[in-house]
């Protein structure tokens, strides 16, 4: 019968060693994980982080240096370039049709916004719960959101036509011509903010009713209770409490107000005149128009500068309105 014995002790301290060599070699974090192994999830992780970084370089960071760097330059399409410092910014403050477009720009924002948001929080706090068929209304509001802007500006333009639909209707109700909105200079930016706030009120729409729909029923039962009524309900209770979103609807619809161009662009090209150019479309004619990229792009920076600024007194001044809980 064979006997099967141990192998004696000295053969298993070379293999001991061996095994603590290798443990040694094997670097490790505290916690015992194998740094190796940690090293090639990072690689694998930067592999798959990498297409998007690199498209964020190449079409994000390097056009926004580079727009920099062309607003400092007499940079026509064809032709020798040069620097030219400050020049086209001074060029910009000192052309009246800035000035002009400026002046649209900032009067389309001070009547899309409190409209849009005016709106679209009504047709919010409408669309409560008890409302029959409310899912309907918000996919139909919603629908001239979704739509492509150009196609609904092209309905637009029908409708603003003499002898169009709203023409028409007032010809058969009351028996006066519409006047001419597109033609008129005060009544194309009207009929440009009209147009705007219909196709862009359905999105702050359902921010609102989503953050009305969160809105603890416990309190608005308590708030009956003590005798208060819808108004001072909605007020005293519901929007202190959707102020965040409220706040966030703000500062995302003033961002796009500044960039306006589609609207006026395709409803006026501008006019008459220049009653309904804003500073986008501005930009635009200076720069593929008139083939000036420098003094484009210095037009450019300073709507960014418009537009941070004004950003940033929003966040200063949020504390006074905004609830966080």
């Amino acid at each position: 019968m064979t006997t099967i014995q141990d192998p004696p002790a000295e053969a298993a301290v070379p293999a001991v060693a061996t095994a603590i060599a290798v443990g040694a070699a094997t670097p490790r974090r505290k916690d015992g994980e194998d740094t190796s192994a940690l090293g090639r999830r990072s690689w694998w992780g930067a592999a798959f982080a990498a297409p998007h970084s690199i498209g964020l370089v190449v079409f994000t960071a390097f056009p926004i240096v580079a727009s920099l760097v062309v607003s400092f330059m007499n940079w026509p399409m064809l032709g020798e370039r040069s620097w030219a410092g400050i020049e086209n910014y001074a060029r910009l403050f000192a052309d009246p049709v800035f000035r002009t477009v400026a002046l649209n720009t900032a009067l389309f924002v001070v009547l899309y916004v409190p409209l849009n948001l005016v709106v679209s929080l009504g047709l919010a706090a409408w669309l409560t719960p008890r409302i029959a068929g409310r899912h309907v209304f918000r996919v139909l509001f919603f629908i001239p959101t979704i739509t492509p802007i150009v196609a609904n500006v092209v309905v637009w333009r029908m409708l603003y036509q003499p002898g169009g639909a709203i023409d028409a209707s007032l010809q058969s109700t009351v028996g006066v011509h519409a006047p001419n909105f597109l033609a008129d200079e005060h009544w194309a930016m009207l009929a440009i903010v009209a147009m705007s706030v219909w196709q862009g009120f359905g999105y702050n729409m359902l921010i609102f009713s989503a953050a009305l729909d969160a809105v603890p029923e416990n309190q608005i039962e308590a708030s009956q209770l003590d005798g208060a009524n819808a108004w001072q309900t909605f007020w005293a209770i519901k929007f202190p409490l959707i102020s965040p979103s409220v706040f966030f609807a703000t500062m995302m619809t003033l961002i796009t107000s500044f960039q306006v161009f589609v609207q006026p662009f395709v409803l006026t090209k501008g006019g008459p005149g220049t009653a309904t150019e804003t500073l986008v479309q501005y930009i635009y004619n200076t720069g593929f128009q008139n083939q000036q990229l420098g003094l484009a792009s210095a037009g450019a920076w300073v709507l960014f500068v418009i537009i941070l600024g004004i950003t940033a007194v929003q966040f200063l001044g949020q504390k006074r309105w905004v609830h966080y809980e």
